[in-house]
This record gives C-alpha cells, structure tokens and sequence, in this order.
C-alpha cells in the first residue's frame, strides 16, 4: 500500500467506528419489534401480604393482567429501590428479593422467577441522555415489583427489569427522566410504577386494618386532588406536590412511594385516556389508587 492509500485508509476510521456503534445499537432495537403503543401502569402496591393473599385488589391486578396486550417485556419503577444515581437490573435472571420483616413464613417462601432482559437494560441505558444510567447485577426484583407483577403474569414468562430512583434527585428531574423512556411504549415494554400515592406508615390505623375503605380526612382529601389533578392532565401540580398544604405533607412524608406516580403520568401523551382501579384508602394513611394510561379508543 502506498503513502497515500494508508493515510485515506487512516481517515476512514473513526467513520467505521461510529457506523459499527449505529449498527450495534440498531441491532439492540431489533430485538424488540415496533409494536402499537403500550399501555402504563401505576399500581398501588400496600402491604407484601398482597403477594399471598385472595382479596378484592389481587383480584383487579389478575383481570388487569387479562386485559393488557401481551408485552416483550415490563420495566417497573419500585418505591423499594433507591440509589445514588440511576441503575437498571441487567442480568438474565434476577433473584426474588424479600425486602421486609416480619411477615409470615408463607410470604418468604414465594418465588417469582421471571427473566431479566440485558437487551432491554442496554436499550434503556441508551434512550437515557439526562442521566448516566449504570447496568446493576446485585439487586433482582423486589416485593414493590414482583407482589404485584406476579398477579399480572402469573407464569412469569415476561422479562422484567426493575429502574432504580435516584433520592438525590428532585421530583422534576424523574418525570423529564421517565419522559425518555417512551420510545420504550412501541417496543412493546409495559412500563410499571410500584408505589402509593398515600403512605404514611406512622399513622397507620392498625385496627381498623380489615375496614372497607377507611381513610382519614386528610388522606382522603389528598387522594381526591391527586386524581384531579391526574384527570385534568395538572401533572406541574404534583410535581409540586411539597407546596400542596397539610393534606400532602402527611400523605407524602418520603417520596419514594410517590415518586414512581411521576415516572407513569411523564409518559402520558395528550390523547391518551386515564382510567382508576383499586380506588380505595386502607387503615387510615394508605391508598391503594392505581391507574391505567392508554391510547383513546
């Protein structure tokens, strides 16, 4: 080769790089074909006995499950993890995390083996500009996730990957976070957020845990506003929840079960109706309110 032809075949380089860079990445979308656009789910996850237990909420997430177009894939934003920074579960089969105390043996002893998805990590990495997203191998699915995905799909033969909240970051910086994700909708991944919209723990109402729908007045007050808020599309309002008044503080004393409410109503597009499941408050300073987003028929 002479002089010249080296120095052209030098220049060619970073060129070939970046094209095999696109490529790659346009063989990663492969794996997940164009679809119609996913529903989003925002389910109010309460107690881990959910996971066990034949009551009228279980009994909603299983007709649920029957209800929604079969996915590739979920990705579930989960109260119960929280980094420092941004991660997405990224190994091919993630453990069941009990991620609590106290419970009966029965609880312990469910297993939920879905597979994960790498594929669907590196995607969602990728899409993922605000936030430098790691690729976690420790975590797994945790009760926020599994208690609830387990009644959707009972046979856990959908991959499931679980995106970690940030608690460094503000209530703004999650909903413009999650807005990236929406190319994911019509790749067929069913994106889930795992929290509650009330949760106070340290107010709970303890006897009156097996009354229908008891809920105090300002968590009931709360709940109300929120689906007002939800329904007129007002999502600057609970982004800006903090300035809400007492009914708010009391019901979002910590963020982290709140927070994946953000990540669902980021991903709504305007013509997109929202629907309520579960509409109910539990022992005082709970809600179980969940909510549908899909496209209007």
């Amino acid at each position: 080769m002479n002089r010249k032809g080296f120095f052209k075949l030098l220049s060619m380089v970073p060129l070939n790089i970046s094209l095999m860079k696109l490529n790659d990445l346009n063989d990663l979308t492969g794996l997940f074909k164009n679809t119609e656009k996913m529903p989003v789910l925002f389910l109010g996850h309460g107690s881990p006995m959910n996971a066990i237990e034949d009551n009228e909420f279980v009994h909603s997430w299983r007709e649920l499950g029957k209800s929604l177009p079969r996915p590739n894939a979920i990705l579930c934003v989960s109260a119960h993890w929280e980094t420092a920074g941004t991660f997405v579960t990224a190994m091919e089969k993630p453990k069941t995390i009990h991620d609590f105390g106290g419970f009966p043996k029965a609880l312990y002893d469910v297993q939920y083996p879905a597979p994960g998805s790498p594929e669907l990590a590196q995607e969602a990495k990728n899409i993922i500009r605000k936030s430098e997203v790691g690729l976690d191998d420790k975590w797994g699915l945790d009760h926020g996730c599994w208690s609830v995905v387990k009644h959707l799909y009972p046979l856990a033969d959908v991959p499931v990957i679980q995106m970690s909240l940030d608690y460094y970051r503000s209530p703004q910086y999650h909903y413009d976070l999650a807005k990236e994700l929406a190319p994911l909708r019509k790749k067929g991944v069913l994106i889930v957020g795992s929290g509650n919209i009330v949760h106070n723990l340290g107010m709970v109402a303890w006897d009156k845990l097996n009354t229908d729908n008891y809920g105090f007045d300002w968590a009931i007050e709360a709940k109300e506003k929120m689906k007002k808020f939800i329904i007129t599309d007002d999502h600057k309002s609970l982004i800006d929840y903090k300035s809400q008044g007492r009914e708010f503080s009391l019901s979002i004393p910590t963020p982290e079960h709140f927070l994946p409410l953000l990540y669902v109503l980021a991903l709504k597009d305007e013509n997109e109706n929202v629907s309520f499941l579960n509409d109910k408050a539990v022992a005082g300073s709970l809600a179980m309110t969940s909510i549908k987003i899909e496209k209007a028929n």
